[in-house]
C-alpha cells in the first residue's frame, strides 16, 4: 500500500493541472504513475524460490481439490459437503492446532485452496506458497511482493493443473501448480478505468475466468486536489488459457459529465463507482452470472449502484439490474473528519455495498433463489428469471461498518441460509435506527422465517474487540464455522445455534507449540473467513484494515489421531 500512497501523493498536484476537459485522460496519467511504481517494485520477484521440503515430497499431490474456488462451489453456497470433510458436531469439540505459518506481513487477506497433501495459499510480501498439510513445511514459493488478495483458484486440463490469484492491483496471475512457475499475468482494463482495483475473487468455468473490478477512486477521494469521479466498477471475462480479454462489461453505461469544481480548478464528475467487490456466482441452468455493486463515488448517481446484476455468462449482455439503494454517494473522503472536505458527495449516502457474493439456492419444492445480503442489514431473496423480490428481511443497522460484509453460507439440504452480521458505532457513521444485532441468524429459506440467533458479546470495552462478524462463514452438513472481529474461532450446531468449539487466535503461538516459521499472533479475522477440507479447519487471522487486531498468523487445526 505505501507504494500506492507514493505513487498518488507525487500523482495528485500534477492532477489538478491535467486536462480537466478529458476525465480519461487525468486517469491515464494517475495509472501509469501508479502503475509504474507498482511494476518498477514487482517485477524482479516474480520467480519460484527453492523449497524446503526435502526430497519427492516437495512435489505437491494434485489428484482431489476440497474447493472450486472463493464460494467453494459456482453457486456460492460456502457449503462443504459430507463428502469433503469428517469433522461434524460429533468430533468437532476434539479439533487441535496442527501447526501455524507465519505470515510476511500483519493484514493477510487470501484464502486457501487444499489437495491431499498440499494448501496453496496467498502471503502478501511474499507471495503464493505450496505448504505441506502435514508438516507446513514450504513446497515452492512463487515470489511476488504484491498484494495477494483473493481465494487460490485451479484449472485441470491436459496440459496439467493451472492456478490463478489476484493481486490487489497487478490483476490476474496464473502458476503451474507444480512449480509455481509464472505462466501468464494480465490485468483486464476496459473502457472508463485504467485504474482497476481488484479485491474480490475471480469465478473459473472452464476456460471462461470472470474476474471483479472495482477502482482507486473508492480511496483517491482522500486527496482534496483529485478531481472525482469518473471511473466504473465492472466485470470482465477472460480465457484463463491465455489471459485474453473476450469481454469487459461496465457497471454504469455513458461517460461521465462534468458536474462542478471546487479550489477553482479541480473539476469534478460524475456518475462513477458502483463497484464489484467480490466473486460473482454462475447459474448452469440459466446461463446468468449474477453479481452485487457498491455504491456510487460522486453524484448524480446511477441506477445501477448498490444493486444486483444479472448478466448473460456468455456474451456479458445485462438481462436485468434490482436497485435496492438509491441515490448512495460516498467515498473516503467521507470519513475525514470535518465538513469542509471537497471531494465527500453532497449528500453523502449510507456506504450500503452489496460486498458479499449473491448465493444460488434451491427451496424444498424445486424453485430457485438468489439469496444477497447488504451493509444495509437488508437480507433479499429473488427470482433469479427476472429479479423479482420473493421475500426481504432488515437484520442490522446500516452503515460503513453496518450490516453485512463478506459473505453468508447456504445448507442446500436443510434449505437454510446463515447470516453473519456486523455494527460498530463511531462518530460519523451514516447509520439508520435499526437495531445492533451483531452475531448469527439462520433463515429459512423458501419462506424468510428465523430459525436461531447467536449474538455475540464483546469481549473487552475497546472497539477492536467488538462481537461482530465481516468475515464469511462456512457450513458443512451439522456445523457453521464462524470468525469473529475480536478474533475468536467457533463452530455452532448447525440446527440450534449453539458454540460447540471455540479458540482464541488472539494467542502468541511460538515454535514450542507448533509454528513452522516463527512467532504467530493472529488478530481480526475478516474476509475470507474459515475454510474446512477433509478433516482441517484452516483460517487466517490478522486482518488489520479500518483499525483493525493486527496479526500474521495462518491456523491450521485438525482432529488428530484417532479420527
Amino acid at each position: 500500500m505505501s507504494v500506492f500512497l507514493t505513487a498518488v501523493l507525487l500523482g495528485a498536484p500534477l492532477l489538478a493541472h491535467a486536462d480537466q476537459n478529458r476525465p480519461v485522460g487525468r486517469q491515464r496519467f494517475l495509472a501509469l504513475v501508479t502503475l509504474f511504481l507498482l511494476w518498477s517494485n514487482l517485477a524482479h520477484s516474480e520467480t519460484p524460490s527453492e523449497t524446503s521440503c526435502a526430497g519427492t515430497g516437495s512435489v505437491p499431490g494434485l489428484e482431489t481439490f476440497y474447493s472450486h474456488g472463493w464460494g467453494i462451489d459456482l453457486k456460492n453456497t460456502r457449503f462443504q459437503s459430507p463428502e469433503m470433510t469428517s469433522i461434524n458436531a460429533s468430533n468437532v469439540s476434539e479439533l487441535k492446532l496442527k501447526w501455524a505459518y507465519s505470515f510476511a506481513n500483519d493484514s493477510p487477506r487470501s484464502y486457501p485452496l487444499v489437495t491431499e497433501d498440499t494448501i496453496f495459499i496467498g502471503d502478501t510480501g511474499r507471495g503464493v506458497v505450496a505448504l505441506d498439510r502435514e508438516t507446513g513445511c514450504v513446497r515452492w514459493t512463487f515470489a511476488h511482493k504484491g498484494d495477494v488478495t483473493s481465494a487460490i483458484l485451479h484449472a485441470v486440463t491436459e496440459e496439467g493443473v493451472t492456478l490463478y490469484f489476484m493481486d490487489r492491483y497487478l490483476g490476474v496471475f496464473a502458476l503451474d501448480a507444480i512449480s509455481g512457475a509464472l505462466k501468464w499475468k494480465s490485468m483486464p482494463v476496459g473502457p472508463g478505468n485504467p485504474i482497476p482495483l481488484f479485491t474480490g475473487t475471480p469465478l473459473l468455468h472452464g476456460h471462461d475466468l470472470y474476474v471483479p473490478i472495482s477502482s482507486m477512486e473508492s480511496a483517491l477521494p482522500a486527496l482534496p486536489f483529485y478531481g472525482c469521479c469518473t471511473t466504473s466498477g465492472a466485470i470482465a471475462k477472460m480465457d484463463a488459457r491465455d489471459g485474453r480479454l473476450i469481454w469487459y462489461r461496465k457497471t454504469i453505461e455513458g461517460d461521465p459529465i462534468q458536474t462542478g469544481r471546487h479550489f477553482f480548478f479541480v473539476e469534478e464528475w460524475g456518475p462513477s463507482g458502483a463497484p464489484v467487490w467480490s466473486a460473482p456466482t454462475l447459474d448452469l441452468k440459466r446461463q446468468s452470472l449474477y453479481f452485487g455493486t457498491g455504491n456510487n463515488y460522486s453524484h448524480p448517481t446511477s441506477d445501477t449502484g448498490d444493486a444486483i446484476f444479472s448478466l448473460d455468462a456468455d456474451t456479458g449482455i445485462v438481462k436485468w439490474v434490482r436497485q435496492f439503494t438509491s441515490g448512495d454517494a460516498t467515498n473516503l473522503a467521507c470519513l475525514i473528519p470535518g465538513s469542509w472536505y471537497p471531494n465527500c458527495p453532497r449528500p453523502a449516502g449510507p456506504d450500503a455495498d452489496f460486498g458479499a457474493p449473491p448465493i444460488l439456492a434451491e427451496t424444498p419444492d424445486g424453485r430457485d433463489m438468489l439469496l444477497a445480503g447488504q451493509k444495509s442489514g437488508g437480507l433479499f431473496a429473488l427470482r433469479p428469471d427476472d429479479g423479482e423480490l420473493v421475500w426481504e428481511k432488515k437484520i442490522g443497522q446500516a452503515g460503513p461498518r453496518g450490516g453485512i460484509h463478506f459473505g453468508l453460507a447456504v445448507h442446500p439440504d436443510k434449505s437454510l441460509l446463515f447470516v453473519p452480521v456486523y455494527y460498530r458505532n463511531f462518530s460519523g457513521d451514516a447509520s439508520d435506527s435499526g437495531e445492533r444485532s451483531p452475531g448469527i441468524f439462520a433463515f429459512d429459506i423458501e419462506t424468510g422465517d428465523e430459525r436461531w440467533t447467536y449474538m455475540r458479546a464483546n469481549r473487552c470495552s475497546s472497539p477492536r474487540c467488538w462481537g461482530g462478524i465481516t468475515a464469511a462463514i462456512t457450513v458443512t452438513d451439522d456445523l457453521v464455522f464462524i470468525g469473529g472481529f475480536d478474533g475468536i474461532l467457533e463452530a455452532l450446531d448447525m440446527g440450534t445455534g449453539d458454540v460447540l468449539w471455540q479458540f482464541d487466535t488472539l494467542t502468541e503461538i511460538g515454535p514450542e507449540d507448533g509454528t513452522v516459521n516463527g512467532i504467530v499472533k493472529g488478530g481480526t479475522i475478516d474476509a475470507h473467513g474459515p475454510f474446512v477440507a477433509d478433516d482441517l479447519l484452516i483460517v487466517s487471522s490478522g486482518y488489520r484494515f479500518s483499525a483493525q487486531i493486527p496479526g500474521n498468523a495462518l491456523l491450521v487445526f485438525d482432529l488428530g489421531e484417532g479420527d
